[in-house]
């Protein structure tokens, strides 16, 4: 009688399915057990994100656009000329405070030449005084004389009188020439007030004149800083007003990342920690970073409607708290504002 022995096989692809499963396993232990190892020294988060300072830039003054130097997302350099406006009547109101302040000098001018004038008058009057008094001191001295005479009778009454007459001219004459030099004096006192008065509005001219030129200037719009400029929404012959938002503009020279931390993760954290940043658009660098500020309130309490857990409906949920972080590594120019980051903090060691 012969036997017949049959032998099993094994599929290959069975084998194939038990190495690949064999394989996973051993790497999600390898990947696990880095994980746990990892996650004893460091500290992550995905909530994070590059942070720049992204300002409006604004009109100072209102006008028509006459033109517009800028594109879209275009780097600009500071002083940078942005867009220029109409500035015909700002030109004009120049124009007019300049006159107003060359008037007021104008004016300052002949004033201290009527005060100079007054100044040699006044000498004139000193000398007058001095010849008119001599003359009624003269006078005075006839009339004596004339006296002394009619007493001896070697003059007559009338000649008496007529000296007499001659002092009383003297004496008007003398008077008048005093009352021209006090009315000289008082004129040219007159004239220093006038000046003072004056110079008090050359000076208000003067501001007007500074506010017309600042004024012209702020026809002319200029990037504030270097940066990126934003997306263009202002065209030519567009008319704007004082204090409008123009444009957008992106501070490239200065970046941080903001992460924001579970409640449970910032515990031990302090300035100056070393910090790990992955930027999803560059997953092949690290860049390093240090923690700059940690927030003194969590993310929701500082929004514009924190939440009110009084109402009696409350759900336990993990809050965030914002930390700054600085980065240290030069060449950050490929990285812009908005950009998601993986972040990671060495915990601080004991």
């Amino acid at each position: 009688m012969k036997t017949t022995q049959s032998s099993t096989k094994t599929h290959p692809g069975n084998i194939f399915i038990t190495v690949v499963a064999i394989i996973a396993i051993i790497a999600g232990a390898v990947y696990f057990f880095n994980y746990l190892m990892y996650s004893q020294y460091n500290i992550e988060t995905n909530d994070a994100q590059v942070e720049s300072y992204i300002n409006p830039v604004s009109a100072r003054t209102g006008g028509y656009i006459q033109k517009v130097y800028f594109n879209e997302y275009q780097v600009v350099e500071a002083g940078d000329t942005l867009l220029i406006l109409d500035d015909r009547e700002n030109q004009a109101k120049l124009m007019e405070a300049q006159a107003a302040v060359d008037d007021a000098n104008a004016q300052l001018v002949y004033l201290q030449a009527g005060i100079k004038a007054s100044q040699t008058a006044t000498s004139v009057n000193k000398d007058q005084i001095s010849g008119a008094q001599a003359r009624f001191v003269q006078q005075q001295l006839d009339i004596k004389r004339y006296q002394n005479l009619v007493k001896e009778e070697a003059a007559t009454g009338s000649d008496l009188e007529r000296a007499r007459a001659k002092h009383d001219v003297a004496e008007s004459d003398y008077n008048a020439a005093r009352n021209s030099l006090q009315t000289s004096l008082s004129r040219i006192d007159e004239l220093k007030t006038r000046i003072a008065i004056l110079k008090a509005d050359l000076k208000k001219k003067e501001a007007g004149l500074a506010i017309a030129r600042l004024n012209l200037s702020y026809t002319v719009i200029r990037a504030p800083y270097s940066g990126r400029m934003g997306k263009k929404s202002i065209l030519e012959g567009q008319q704007i007003q004082a204090g409008q938002p123009l444009v957008n503009i992106v501070n490239e020279s200065s970046k941080w990342v903001t992460a924001n931390f579970k409640e449970t993760q910032v515990q031990g954290m302090y300035i100056g920690q070393p910090v790990q940043i992955s930027v999803d658009a560059a997953s092949n660098r690290v860049y390093k970073g240090r923690i700059t500020a940690i927030a003194g309130s969590t993310g929701a309490k500082a929004s514009l409607l924190p939440p009110d857990n009084s109402t009696g409906n409350f759900v336990k949920i993990i809050q965030r708290v914002p930390v700054k972080i600085s980065l240290d590594t030069a060449g950050t120019k490929d990285i812009i504002a908005g950009m998601n980051v993986l972040v990671a903090v060495e915990r601080k060691k004991s």
